[in-house]
């Protein structure tokens, strides 16, 4: 039970910058276990902004709740995923063999793609959750960060890590995943959609599933597999993606 509490603490420190003990470190043999934890780690983090959202509406606009919440997650996560996603912008946007692509996501500097695609993609964030039944935003949060976060699993397990060279601590979280990890992050990660009124709600899973797919295709036609920042991206996009979906669903039930 310690050595399941370690690995499940790996999770959360690097994935987040919620404090942990000290005797936590980054132990790659955790690290690579501590896949199966991700969707839990997202239901932590969308708690923590379904949480600020609920406390500040009280105070604020739903919008500059909404506003307030987006900064939570990304404060809470130090804008992990959101920099992958940045990343992959300006890399596939710029980059036209696998050596460049690489190149340009291991830089550590943003371009024009990456900007262009942060401000839409943040903007969708906000819009589609603005549009969301105010009473359903909290869960809607929780369930859109449990459930892109599988999806990005998924994507670890099919893909293969392609920096064979590159000794970044993100390595061992980017392989060596099995498939009872992708069963235990599943069901955190679609455990949120049970507490929505309708069973309709697991429909979203098609689209979220196809973007998974898209973006799954398109790194392995270009770089023969994924990164980091590929699972990053999807996290993001299928988040929003989620987004869309319960929207589109809200106008017919």
């Amino acid at each position: 039970m310690k050595k399941e509490i370690q690995i499940f603490l790996t999770a959360i420190m690097f994935f987040t910058r919620i404090p942990c003990p000290k005797w936590v470190d980054h132990n790659a043999e955790y690290l690579k276990k501590s896949a199966k934890y991700f969707s839990l780690v997202g239901i932590i983090v969308g708690s923590i902004g379904a949480l600020v959202f609920y406390g500040f509406s009280y105070m604020f606009s739903t919008e500059v709740s909404l506003l307030l919440s987006m900064v939570s997650t990304i404060y809470v996560t130090g804008a992990f995923h959101e920099d992958g996603f940045a990343d992959v912008c300006d890399a596939f946007g710029g980059g036209w063999t696998k050596e460049k692509i690489l190149l340009i996501m291991k830089d550590s500097r943003l371009g024009t793609y990456g900007v262009s695609g942060l401000i839409l993609i943040l903007a969708i964030k906000f819009s589609t959750l603005r549009e969301t039944p105010i009473h359903l935003i909290p869960l809607t949060i929780i369930a859109g960060h449990s459930l892109s976060r599988f999806l990005a699993t998924t994507l670890i397990y099919t893909h293969p890590y392609v920096r064979e060279t590159d000794d970044s601590k993100a390595k061992p979280a980017a392989k060596s995943i099995t498939l009872s990890m992708v069963i235990v992050s599943a069901i955190f990660g679609l455990v949120p959609l049970l507490f929505f009124k309708t069973p309709l709600i697991f429909l979203t899973l098609i689209p979220c599933y196809i973007a998974k797919v898209y973006l799954g295709a398109k790194f392995k036609k270009w770089i023969g597999g994924q990164t980091g920042d590929c699972a990053g991206a999807v996290q993001q996009l299928c988040e929003v993606v989620f987004y869309l979906s319960a929207i589109a669903l809200w106008k017919f039930i």
